[in-house]
């Protein structure tokens, strides 16, 4: 039987899935983008999405793929910030945007990082690429296989650099998921997304600022990479942080650059004002108690296993309700720290929350005097079952 309780009012915790508000929070928002995807970090939440799953031509935003596999290099040893590659004569020739770089350098790792998200240089990435793989097919299928294994499910990579072609494609979501790792995994390069100015060598004076048109606006971003083609239009995988929490959002097919800027303007300020975090448990906070059957304790607490925090609509954040559910009656054994049931946290056009509750201590299974008090409440149960039948 499962069995249902009212829980009372306390403060808030963090749940391990992604929960999509309902289609009126998402209506709210409106973009003249072809596709978005706007994701509360901090809490797990994506907040906004349009055509977020149509694989579409990402432009340079595709170059944070290739970062994210040169920064898996850096930290797994395999080069330093100071390890320099060579130029070949198909980077120099590369067209696009650039770093000037020619046959005669010799580029360190840091140089080609900060080259590829300031000056999203081309030749840059396919430095990159010759360097950690060999060449940039083998790095493109290096690159797909990665994408896999991290979760990007509507994407294929052709090339380092974002160049237009067929088979290169990605999701807004993808784009989402891959530079939400960018932040979370790589913490000690995620500053060089925040320069406004970088030139390789004094050579290209006129392509020395970030094209990121949100990062001297005050509104807490810090990152990630625009791009633009014909074909893609104006878009921005792009990050902010304020207080103590981040979004990132990302965008495409907008018709110029002022369009651009505008959109994400306003997304990082809709996804910011329009949502509330709440807290509604600490790790270890005990939210209710059920029976155990059989058990060398009668019963056992149901706690919070860990904290969480939930982000809710600014206009009914009041109107939160929590129920506890678990099966009853508990039977042991039962571990500490197993999950034993689930906080259920809803609110008006939100759709419901689902929080693991575990056990806060180890029932063994019980020994003479539990079996006999069981037994003897299993004949009361059936002899009181027999009375109310008799009587009606």
């Amino acid at each position: 039987m499962l069995r249902r309780l009212t829980a009372f009012c306390f403060a808030l915790v963090v749940s391990a899935c992604a929960t999509a508000l309902p289609e009126p929070a998402r209506a709210a928002f409106e973009t003249r983008a072809t596709a978005a995807f706007l994701y509360d970090v901090t809490t797990d939440t994506v907040l906004f999405e349009k055509n977020a799953d149509t694989p579409l031509p990402p432009a340079s935003m595709s170059k944070l793929m290739t970062l994210y596999m040169l920064f898996e290099a850096l930290r797994d040893g395999r080069v330093t910030l100071d390890t320099s590659f060579g130029v070949s004569t198909k980077a120099r020739l590369m067209g696009g945007s650039t770093m000037f770089l020619d046959e005669t350098d010799r580029p360190t790792v840091e140089q080609l990082i900060k080259g590829i998200i300031v000056q999203s240089g081309n030749d840059a990435c396919i430095v990159v690429a010759e360097g950690l793989a060999g060449s940039e097919d083998a790095f493109a299928r290096q690159m797909n296989a990665r994408g896999a294994e991290i979760g990007l499910k509507n994407s294929t990579f052709a090339n380092a650099s974002g160049w237009p072609n067929p088979n290169h494609r990605m999701s807004m979501r993808d784009l989402g998921v891959l530079a939400t790792r960018i932040v979370q995994d790589f913490p000690e390069y995620y500053g060089y997304f925040a320069l406004e100015e970088y030139d390789f060598d004094g050579r290209s004076p006129s392509n020395r600022f970030n094209r990121n048109p949100v990062l001297s606006l005050g509104l807490g971003a810090d990152g990630l990479k625009t791009g633009h083609t014909e074909e893609a239009g104006y878009g921005l995988a792009g990050s902010a942080l304020q207080g103590e929490r981040r979004i990132v959002f990302v965008f495409s097919g907008l018709e110029s650059s002022a369009d651009r800027r505008q959109e994400a303007e306003s997304m990082i300020n809709w996804g910011f004002r329009q949502f509330v975090a709440r807290n509604i448990a600490s790790a270890g906070d005990v939210i209710t108690e059920a029976p155990v059957w059989l058990g060398d304790h009668q019963q056992v607490n149901l706690v919070a296993r860990e904290d969480i925090q939930l982000l809710v609509p600014a206009i009914g954040q009041d109107s939160l309700k929590t129920n506890v559910e678990y099966r009853t009656p508990l039977e042991a054994p039962i571990s500490e720290g197993e999950q034993i049931g689930e906080l259920v946290v809803s609110a008006p056009d939100m759709p419901e929350k689902r929080i693991p509750l575990v056990s806060d201590r180890a029932v063994a299974y019980g020994g003479f005097l539990p079996r006999v008090r069981a037994s003897a409440l299993v004949l009361f149960d059936k002899a009181m079952g027999q009375v109310q039948t008799l009587m009606e």
